[in-house]
């Protein structure tokens, strides 16, 4: 997704598109509760420096501001929204 994110940036940048992507870490879904154990919950939120799963507002926070004309310079990226986590 990231190399196909910034072959599309350079393909139609010139036509003034900005081409990103959001990559959300674990966030507290009904699919991820529904398919998960509560203890496996808690440990998915303990791999956070923030100690906490996402909500569906820090992802679209991000998702926001990347389509407003303040984010007019991003383009080709990948925004990893993930509380810290690293792998």
């Amino acid at each position: 997704m990231e190399a196909i994110t910034r072959s599309f940036c350079k393909e139609v940048g010139h036509r003034g598109i900005r081409v990103n992507a959001v990559a959300p870490g674990s966030t507290d879904t009904e699919l991820l509760s529904s398919a998960n154990t509560e203890e496996l919950m808690k440990m998915y939120a303990s791999t956070t420096p923030l100690g906490r799963l996402g909500q569906g507002w820090d992802i679209a926070g991000v998702v926001v501001f990347l389509a407003t004309d303040e984010a007019g310079w991003v383009n080709g990226q990948t925004i990893r929204v993930n509380g810290g986590m690293v792998a």
